[in-house]
């Protein structure tokens, strides 16, 4: 049994023709605004509570295991669930299409950002989203919380991991593995403690030729990134001016996807430090706008990297568009490629876990991380939505943006009304806004 035949075999009775997700999946592309949690939020709702395609222990079970592998949890959560509904053109397509739209608006704002520096309207559209992503955020804790967090444990690791990572400063990825550590030592004491399980019940004995056929798979999966991932370098060396810049951008972007543990939380500090102090791509400023920029699109927040990529072309190459458009296109593959060899490489594994007792003890505990960094983030949103000024208290409050997320509220948890038209709603009245100064 391949990894296609598992995809079909183990796939939900309701799940989608292949044509009926991809307009899903092109359409979550283009609306998929707000960073991981709202991006979370919107497959949970549409793909668990909506058209339930699938199931609310696989989607957490998932997202469990998608946080703790290097990259953006949120594409390679998109990835995997493309490829249980639809095999593997099923990833695919869930997660090329979850950067490409995004990537092509960032295209273009960076070229119009080369030419003619910030924009004050993009500013504003950023500004009058911020209330949207804000509602985004807490409906998915709020649901997050009904439907994952339900046992006093989870409700201990996630205020313990709040407290770490809001007042010690302590970085996702130690709060992550304290958690994982936790969960292993639990469940072994749980199970020393316990009436001893059958045999077979708690992880059926794998057979070989099943073993067999997923060593076959990895191999060839990993032969088809490594071709993928060297081809760009072999052109480059042939055909492209001053080889030695091609490789430092390929190289860095390819360390990046594989060290930074956390999602985006983690990868954007490390690129952004390297960016401006190491590797002098861009000014502090210039990334600091990368990061409005970024904002403004939708898909993953780590797609700044692409604004990243094309400013280190476009200032190397004197201020060449062609060699921005180019560091752009190789950043993205080389950011994103990992993403998909790590979920498809470790289908076997996340399908094993589904029924051993110990992995899902340790992904309960990963799942309260997750909400305490959602706690930690909504926090983090709340403060620049409602107190624009910089000053927490209730004389500096401002009052329309309050509004504005209550409104958002409404549209989105009371009359359900899709993402995609409260997004348009609120970059609207972003430039609605600034336009009459209110």
């Amino acid at each position: 049994m391949n990894i296609e035949q598992i995809a079909t075999h183990e796939k939900l009775s309701t799940a989608p023709r292949f044509s009926e997700a991809a307009r899903f999946w092109f359409r979550l592309g283009l609306i998929s605004f707000g960073g991981t949690a709202a991006h979370i939020a919107i497959m949970h709702d549409d793909l668990v509570e909506r058209r339930r395609w699938i199931d609310n222990e696989d989607f957490f079970h998932a997202l469990g295991h998608c946080m703790i592998l290097p990259g953006p949890e949120a594409q390679q959560l998109a990835i995997y669930l493309g490829w249980r509904l639809n095999g593997i053109k099923g990833g695919i397509v869930a997660g090329a299409l979850f950067v490409l739209p995004s990537m092509f608006v960032l295209l273009a704002l960076s070229i119009v950002y080369a030419r003619f520096g910030s924009l004050p309207w993009i500013a504003a559209m950023f500004s009058g989203l911020r209330p949207a992503v804000l509602a985004l955020v807490l409906l998915a804790l709020i649901r997050l919380a009904r439907g994952s967090l339900i046992e006093p444990l989870q409700w201990a690791v996630a205020g313990g991991a709040f407290i770490a990572m809001c007042w010690l400063h302590i970085s996702i990825p130690f709060v992550m593995a304290a958690a994982i550590a936790l969960g292993f030592i639990l469940s072994r004491y749980r199970r020393d403690s316990g009436p001893p399980s059958l045999p077979g019940r708690e992880a059926s004995n794998v057979n070989p030729a099943v073993r067999k056929q997923h060593l076959v798979s990895f191999a060839k999966i990993t032969a088809a990134g490594l071709g993928i991932w060297l081809a760009p370098f072999l052109a480059l060396s042939l055909f492209a001016r001053d080889f030695p810049f091609w490789d430092q951008l390929g190289l860095f972007f390819t360390r990046s996807a594989f060290v930074t543990v956390g999602g985006s939380y983690t990868v954007i500090p490390y690129v952004a430090h390297a960016a401006v102090s190491k590797y002098h791509w861009l000014s502090e400023s210039q990334m600091l706008d990368g990061f409005a920029l970024a904002e403004t699109t939708p898909g993953p927040l780590i797609i700044v990297v692409a604004f990243v990529g094309f400013m280190a072309g476009f200032r190397h190459f004197h201020g060449s568009i062609i060699m921005g458009i180019v560091a752009l296109l190789l950043t993205t593959l080389y950011t994103f490629l990992p993403c998909f060899l790590f979920v498809f490489a470790g289908v076997p594994f996340i399908d094993w876990t589904q029924n051993n007792r110990s992995m899902k003890a340790v992904l309960s505990l990963v799942i309260a991380v997750v909400f305490a960094a959602m706690v930690d983030l909504a926090l983090f949103l709340a403060r620049g939505v409602l107190f624009p000024a910089g000053t927490c208290s209730f004389a500096k409050v401002d009052w329309i943006a309050v509004a504005a997320v209550g409104l958002s509220l409404f549209l989105l948890g009371m009359l359900k009304t899709k993402v995609g038209a409260v997004i348009v709603l609120s970059l609207a009245f972003g430039i609605a806004r600034w336009l009459i100064r209110l």
